[in-house]
């Protein structure tokens, strides 16, 4: 006499794929607990990072193993985001210097006298004042016209003949009368003539540093110098004297 067996019995290929949508539900639900809790709302960081590794790992389907050319590509990219991290902390300690490094450099400058690329500056005119000119190519006679601040042309020195390059140039304060200038802000402005057309020249002057302007965004240094309405960069400055 044989029994035979009514009920509704799992096959094996049943117990098999309810264990699989089993483990898959918990191993998400455990990432996205990880992550929550690691998280929050805030970016991953290297540290989240390893505890997501770690979980991942703990709740992995038993029926499809983490592959392991993924373990080590995530790996990978754990080794990267430390890297990044470290080198972020070490461009943060050197931007760091730098600025203090700035702060030092422009502590130094206030008061200095410098020579810059420019055509107006302040002058004592109870004393001589140098400036200096760029020539292209060698020419018969440069003049250097000097204006005060409502135009009136208060002098103009002839530098006479001049070679190719820099040529200095002294005016002593006084106008062409022989009577002292008051001080202020004055125009100097050189010309020659080039293959017979007038032609402008590059003049540098001095002028002091009232202050120093530092870039909050990794900049260089902006001075802003005296009798000139806007800064002149560090990188322009010619000469720094005292």
């Amino acid at each position: 006499m044989s029994v035979t067996d009514t009920t509704n019995a799992p096959s094996l290929k049943d117990v098999l794929a309810n264990s699989s949508k089993k483990t898959t539900t918990t191993s998400a639900d455990g990432l996205a607990a990880a992550t929550n809790s690691a998280t929050g709302k805030q970016s991953l960081g290297k540290d989240a990072f390893l505890k997501l590794l770690v979980t991942q790992l703990n709740n992995q389907n038993p029926l499809d193993p983490q592959d392991n050319s993924a373990f080590v590509a995530q790996l990978a990219q754990f080794s990267t985001l430390e890297g990044i991290t470290t080198l972020n902390t070490s461009v943060n300690s050197i931007t760091g210097n730098y600025k203090s490094s700035q702060a030092l450099q422009a502590s130094s400058l206030v008061g200095r006298s410098v020579i810059v690329q420019t055509g107006t500056t302040q002058v004592d005119t109870s004393k001589s004042m140098t400036g200096s000119v760029t020539v292209p190519s060698s020419v018969s006679s440069v003049t250097v016209t000097v204006t005060d601040k409502a135009g009136n042309t208060v002098k103009t020195i002839d530098m006479g003949s001049q070679k190719a390059g820099n040529a200095s140039f002294v005016w002593d304060g006084t106008k062409t009368d022989g009577t002292k200038a008051d001080p202020g802000n004055y125009t100097f402005k050189a010309s020659t003539t080039i293959d017979g057309k007038g032609t402008d020249l590059v003049t540098y002057l001095p002028a002091t540093v009232n202050s120093v302007t530092i870039s909050q965004t990794g900049g260089e240094l902006m001075l802003n110098l005296a009798g000139m309405g806007s800064p002149i960069a560090l990188s322009k400055v010619q000469t720094i004297g005292i």
